[in-house]
Order: structure tokens, then C-alpha cells, then sequence
């Protein structure tokens, strides 16, 4: 990351609440092309979420703890770290700062940090749900961004192309985008579901459907000016009734197993995968 940091584009996106499984399995089946593209080795790999809600998660996740490799082969190294002693997952290749957080320390890198918002802890409506945006240089949220839109990815799609279009050519850009259609209410992503229905599994996995029939625009965006580091993942699962649990903010494997994936995408539009860190 020492090389990538300061020389690409960065670009974190968490599809918020979707579980390792159904993204597996649309993976697996073609369902998801857009996004499977990108994937090292045409497959997400699995991780242990950093926490089981929105907020704990993101908390953990712009100080630099990702999703965590689901093997007992540790420690693992990783991408990005604040220097304090004794950390087992600093390694030479981790970019290290010295700042309580990950966009601070990229704003003082040189890079413009942009915070897209999706559910409610982005939407700068209260102290709580301005926390978060509040790490980053400048923040973006409107209703039509928010879980209740069934146009919510789009509308986050076009605000990205608007901040990518007015980038200044000599300075990097760290653009994190919270997706937010995954996330209940999901039911009307799923042909012929009503709200009678209610949101179910394959709601959930319609929802990452309309994600990847628009993510290319995204990638697009993010890497017509130089190449761009990408990180997508989940920052935690939700249960439909697994065990008699559902939602999430729980322990369960289903909360806890995310998808995750990074690769660099070249200003020629060809992915590079990258091996997972």
C-alpha cells in the first residue's frame, strides 16, 4: 500500500448488510457479471465483519480494520494502520499514519476525501448520524440516497460521477461510498414482491442485482484519471430468520461472514486482481 497510496485513486465501498452467501452464490451463478468481473479469481473472499451493525463496523473500518481474512492463519496483515506499538497486523507493506483515522490521514496525505452516504448513520440529520460523514473533508447525502429509495444506488452513482468529474487533475481522490439497497426496506428490488411480503433473502439478493447493474459506472468514474484502488466489501450480515433471528446487531454466522474483494482498475477500464492482503 506504501506504493498505491499517494500514485492511485482510492475507492472504499460498503455494500451495506449483504451477507457472504447470497453474494457467493449470484457470484457463482452469473448473476452478478459487473461486479464478478473485478473479483480475484472470479469469487468473493470470505471475512469476519469487524462488527455487527453499521456504526461499530465503519468505526472500526476507517481506522483501518477491514474485514478480517476467516482463517486461523493469522495474524493478518493489513492494508492500512495507525501506528501504535504492538500491533501484530502492521507488516511492511501496510501504509501506516499517524492520525485517529483513515480519511484524516489521507487528507493530510493530499488526498481529497468524500464521504457518498446511503443508511442513517450518514444522513447528517442528528449528532449520531454526523459522526462518520464528519471524518472526511466534504459529505454527500439526500433522501433519495437512503434505504427507504428503491433509485438509491443510482442516485449515489451520479453524486460519484459528479465528484470525479470535478477532481483536480493533480490530486488524488479517497471516495467511500456506504450502498445502502441492500438494507431493509429491500422488498422492492424483487419482481412481483409487495410490502405485504416484506423483505426475505431474495429480496436481499435482487437488491445486490440492481447494485451491479450500476457499479460499472462507478468504476468508470473512479478510474478515468489515474488507476484506482478499490475496496468492496460488506460491513456485516443480516438474518431472514436463520435460527429464529432476524436483522442483525447479533452473533450469528450470517451477521458475521461478509464478503470481501480489493483489485486495482487501470485508466484503460482492465481490472488487475489483487490477491487477498
Amino acid at each position: 500500500m506504501n506504493a498505491v497510496v499517494g500514485t492511485h485513486d482510492l475507492l472504499l465501498v460498503t455494500l451495506d448488510t449483504l451477507r457472504f452467501d447470497v453474494a457467493e452464490e449470484l457470484a457463482a451463478a452469473g448473476r452478478i457479471p459487473n461486479l464478478a468481473a473485478h473479483l480475484p479469481g472470479d469469487r468473493w473472499e470470505r471475512r469476519h465483519a469487524p462488527g455487527s451493525f453499521t456504526y461499530a463496523s465503519h468505526q472500526a473500518m476507517l481506522a483501518g480494520f477491514l474485514p478480517t481474512p476467516a482463517s486461523p492463519d493469522g495474524p493478518h496483515p493489513r492494508l492500512f494502520a495507525a501506528r501504535f506499538a504492538g500491533s501484530e497486523s502492521t507488516a511492511p507493506r501496510t501504509w501506516v499514519f499517524d492520525a485517529p483515522d483513515l480519511p484524516t490521514a489521507l487528507g493530510a496525505a493530499g488526498y481529497r476525501t468524500v464521504c457518498i452516504g446511503g443508511v442513517g448513520f450518514f444522513n447528517k440529520q442528528g449528532p449520531l448520524g454526523s459522526v462518520l460523514p464528519g471524518l472526511f473533508q466534504e459529505s454527500h447525502w439526500e433522501p433519495e440516497m437512503g434505504v427507504p429509495s428503491s433509485t438509491s444506488f443510482e442516485a449515489q452513482v451520479a453524486r460519484a460521477e459528479l465528484v470525479a468529474a470535478e477532481q483536480p487533475a493533480g490530486q488524488p481522490l479517497f471516495l467511500f461510498l456506504n450502498v445502502s439497497a441492500l438494507h431493509q426496506p429491500n422488498w422492492f428490488h424483487l419482481p412481483g414482491a409487495t410490502r405485504e411480503h416484506g423483505d426475505s433473502r431474495a429480496s436481499h439478493a435482487a437488491a445486490l442485482e440492481y447494485v451491479d447493474a450500476h457499479i460499472g459506472r462507478l468504476f468508470a468514474a473512479m478510474s478515468a484519471r489515474r488507476p484506482c484502488f478499490a475496496i468492496v466489501c460488506s460491513d456485516h450480515g443480516t438474518a431472514y430468520g436463520e435460527d429464529g433471528y432476524t436483522g442483525h446487531r447479533i452473533g450469528h454466522e450470517v451477521v458475521w461472514t461478509v464478503p470481501y474483494a480489493h483489485f486495482t482498475i487501470p485508466t484503460t477500464g482492465e481490472t488487475t486482481a489483487e490477491e487477498p492482503a
